[in-house]
């Protein structure tokens, strides 16, 4: 989420109080989390907690639909053994039902679990839950924001942002994001001043309920609910309870292509503190397998906020994904800003672990 602070106390020398007035244009783990995406700085000095969310995002990886073989019969095999084959094939398609049992102290057997999915490392969250009594831990080694805004210049490290997850149903999976450690840097080369803070970030806790396609099909959808705790230091946050909910769509595209979309409302504190304002968030997504193990994704993101003087964030997104083991996914990425409002460059690498 975007998390709006007032930045004056922290870096007085570097940019007078009057242009600290207009509040960031911009999620995560994250979140990732979700609510907040980029470090984003628009005229006035963003939060540095803005950055976080970039970690709770997540390229859909789209569960293929359950493959049932075309039966190659010869003239000389009997009837009764194709009928045989036919219903051992459609009793694989059955498999969501047989699964409504599991829960978190129940978990899914091994051999019923879905293909490992997760909510990075693209901003577009996925709608496939974790498989009920199964964890799974999603993270950014490091992420770099970097940005430039008149004479100031931005420098964010984001060092092990995690969103840890448990499997509680078969279609609803708990998420608790948090944003570890922030070092930032800021400096005004107007009065060749620097500043620089560091710290930890937000506790975002989510609740992800798919509504349909969990365990195959063409289309997934969701429901993620989420609640921000204001858990920062040093001022790296607004110290705010934010919260909204994001819908996500999976969707299965000729050729082998996955594609994304979601839709998000935040409640977001507004920069005078004094009650709240909605903010929307929407993003698409292209990915596809490229060689062996190796896929990539493009995506745009867009965050508008309904607070005034506040600036639209819009980036192109661009990533690798390397599936190490079945339970193991490495990622690298970088989001590109292409609005005033959004950051510059933020390259990022990660790991998804299940267990």
């Amino acid at each position: 989420m975007k998390l709006g602070v007032d930045y004056s106390s922290l870096f007085p020398l570097i940019l007078p109080a009057e242009r600290l007035l207009v509040p960031p244009g911009s999620h995560s783990p994250q979140k990732s989390s979700r609510p907040s995406r980029s470090l984003c700085w628009s005229k006035a000095l963003p939060t540095v907690g803005e950055c976080h969310y970039r970690a709770a995002r997540c390229r859909p990886r789209l569960t293929p639909l359950v493959a049932v073989a075309a039966l190659l019969i010869s003239d000389d095999v009997r009837a009764a053994s194709a009928a045989d084959a036919v219903s051992a094939s459609l009793a694989m398609l059955d498999t969501s039902a047989d699964k409504d049992g599991y829960n978190l102290f129940n978990p899914t057997p091994v051999k019923l679990m879905r293909e490992l999915n997760t909510d990075r490392p693209d901003k577009t969250e996925s709608p496939y839950t974790v498989d009920a009594g199964h964890f799974q831990a999603e993270m950014d080694f490091v992420v770099l924001t970097l940005d430039r805004e008149d004479d100031v210049r931005s420098r964010t490290w984001n060092v092990a942002p995690v969103n840890f997850k448990v499997g509680l149903l078969n279609n609803v999976d708990l998420q608790v994001i948090f944003d570890s450690y922030f070092d930032v840097r800021l400096q005004g080369h107007a009065v060749q001043r620097r500043e620089t803070n560091s710290g930890v970030g937000d506790l975002t806790t989510r609740l992800k309920i798919n509504l349909w396609g969990d365990d195959g099909g063409p289309t997934a959808f969701g429901l993620i609910p989420f609640l921000k705790a204001p858990t920062n230091t040093n001022g790296l946050g607004n110290d705010a309870v934010e919260g909204g909910v994001i819908f996500p769509l999976a969707v299965a595209l000729p050729g082998k292509w996955d594609m994304g979309m979601e839709t998000e409302v935040d409640f977001m504190r507004n920069a005078a503190n004094t009650g709240y304002r909605p903010e929307f968030v929407n993003s698409i997504t292209f990915g596809h397998d490229l060689i062996g193990k190796l896929g990539g994704y493009a995506e745009f993101f867009s965050d508008v906020s309904t607070e005034r003087g506040a600036g639209w964030v819009g980036t192109l997104d661009a990533g690798l994904v390397y599936q190490l083991t079945e339970n193991v996914q490495l990622d690298a990425g970088c989001n590109f800003g292409v609005t005033r409002s959004a950051d510059n460059l933020q390259p990022f690498t990660g790991l998804s672990i299940r267990f």
